[in-house]
């Protein structure tokens, strides 16, 4: 499961995918439109700000918004940035793989050949899917195709 934090950060950033165009978002606003404690979104924004994924204006008209496309924001980036790696084991992790202390054979062990497949099927589909196919996937064009992300998905799992 991800985290709240990590749920928050992706739910702020959507928000701000969608309002892209409009200019920088103030935190209060943000908060109360995605029912965020506002303490806990300034530690995420300014998170996600240090990583270059946000950038933030001070002064009238100042607030948040996304420091780069929307196209260029992939899921797996922002819950590998906020949680860690997407593996379910350490020894399946692409980016801090450890042994387990308890695995005799790595090459023959069930468990991590079934968690590799978690670990690359998840991450096959947070890696391929952007912020801007989350926008696209729920507004009203993307309700009345239906297709959206159901088009990412089926093009990253064949």
């Amino acid at each position: 499961m991800i985290t709240r934090k990590t749920k928050y950060a992706l739910s702020a950033l959507v928000h701000l995918a969608r309002r892209a165009k409009k200019g920088p978002v103030l935190i209060s606003d943000l908060a109360e439109k995605e029912r965020i404690p506002k303490k806990f979104l300034e530690v995420i924004l300014l998170d996600l700000k240090r990583h270059g994924i946000l950038q933030s204006k001070k002064g009238k008209g100042g607030g948040y918004s996304l420091g780069r496309p929307a196209e260029l924001i992939r899921l797996g980036q922002i819950i590998r940035l906020m949680d860690g790696p997407l593996a379910p084991l350490p020894c399946v992790s692409e980016t801090a793989y450890q042994p387990c202390d308890d695995c005799v054979n790595e090459a023959t062990c069930g468990i991590r050949l079934v968690m590799k497949e978690v670990r690359d099927s998840a991450a096959r589909i947070l890696d391929n899917t952007t912020l801007a196919d989350i926008v696209i996937a729920t507004s009203a064009k993307g309700k009345r195709k239906k297709k959206s992300l159901k088009s990412v998905h089926s093009l990253v799992i064949k």
